[in-house]
């Protein structure tokens, strides 16, 4: 079973989508944004919003393989900044308890 950070490397989406995510990550606010992607009211831990974040971008990601009529490009940014963000501060939480251990 691949970790978190494994999860997130292996995905493969249009370039286009992934642009637009990194354009956008440097204005990321999770305690801002969080809530309103995952429709809950406290902000999780980075492990648990990046799990999360992964199940609703996968859906998606379907959604826009299928041409859902509900399909939102600009929802699935919002998504990929958000995993890219929550992906970050799992890096560097993991590269602190490196250095501690």
């Amino acid at each position: 079973m691949k970790d978190i950070l494994g999860m997130v490397a292996d995905l493969s989406r249009p370039k286009l989508l992934v642009q637009a995510a990194r354009f956008g990550l440097e204005d990321y606010r999770r305690d801002s944004r969080l809530p309103r992607l995952l429709q809950q009211e406290r902000v999780p831990g980075p492990g648990a919003a990046t799990m999360a974040l992964l199940a609703l971008e996968g859906r998606l990601n379907d959604e826009r393989i299928a041409k859902s009529a509900e399909y939102s490009v600009a929802r699935h940014v919002d998504v990929l900044i958000a995993l890219m963000g929550e992906t970050q501060l799992l890096r560097a939480s993991s590269k602190q308890l490196r250095a501690i251990t």
